[in-house]
């Protein structure tokens, strides 16, 4: 069981952008996907989950055997696959709450009501060591860039998907915040869920602690290994790999 990204390719109006990429993210794994800005990572994140303006040209995203390569984000969310997106859009007048509310029903096909989702919303709120007013103000609206970040967290969190792609989640973060974002992390990875964390920078993977990394440059996949290939990154930045 797993997330399969077979052989795929990615344009968009600009051309091809995504060059064949074969990506493998094993059910209860965490796999790091890194490169410098410009190298496809956000683009591969936003066409494995149906956005409409990164096409797929070639290639097969399966999830769980099943092949979910022409559905549509809504469909993909409802098989069990999340994104967290790089720069979160703000929606006055949607409540952090009530969307998640609605996101948590429609995708597990429940009925909870706004006192009892809000238990639990609280719960895992204070993992994340967030602020609880926040739930209450519009989506993202005002949000700084670091409770952006938490705010998708704790999408993770309570909508616990299959499968999440997390994209640049440690952008903007200082220390105490990315800790306070990997502890939520570690609150729901496990046997079940897979994690693909993509970055340019390698201080979340110290403490996440990827089982492979791969690095993609110029939309392929160059390399591929360990948790020491981010060290190697960390030491010696990308030079090597741009030959």
């Amino acid at each position: 069981m797993g997330l399969s990204i077979k052989d795929i390719r990615i344009g968009r109006a600009t051309g091809e952008v995504i060059k064949g990429v074969t990506l493998e993210v094993p059910a209860g794994k965490v796999v790091a996907l890194m490169g410098p800005n410009g190298s496809g990572k956000s683009t591969l994140a936003n066409a494995l989950m149906g956005h409409p303006d990164f096409r797929i040209t070639e290639g097969s995203v399966i999830l769980d055997q099943e092949d979910i390569t022409s559905l549509p984000a809504d469909a993909r969310a409802k098989h069990g696959l999340f994104l967290s997106m790089q720069h979160p859009p703000e929606i006055p007048g949607l409540t952090l709450a009530e969307f998640l509310r609605a996101a948590y029903n429609e995708t597990r096909g429940e009925h909870l009501g706004p006192r009892d989702f809000r238990k639990i919303l609280e719960e895992k709120a204070a993992t994340l060591k967030m602020d609880k007013g926040l739930l209450s103000r519009g989506l993202n609206e005002g949000f700084s860039g670091g409770e952006k970040k938490k705010s998708e967290i704790l999408q993770l969190m309570v909508l616990g998907p299959k499968y999440a792609i997390l994209d640049e989640t440690d952008s903007g973060l200082d220390v105490d915040a990315i800790k306070a974002v990997v502890d939520g992390i570690d609150s729901v990875r496990g046997e079940r869920m897979g994690i693909l964390v993509i970055t340019h920078l390698p201080r979340l993977l110290a403490l996440l602690k990827p089982d492979s990394v791969h690095i993609m440059l110029d939309g392929r996949i160059v390399a591929s290994g360990g948790p020491g290939l981010a060290e190697e990154i960390e030491e010696n930045g990308y030079e090597r790999y741009k030959t």
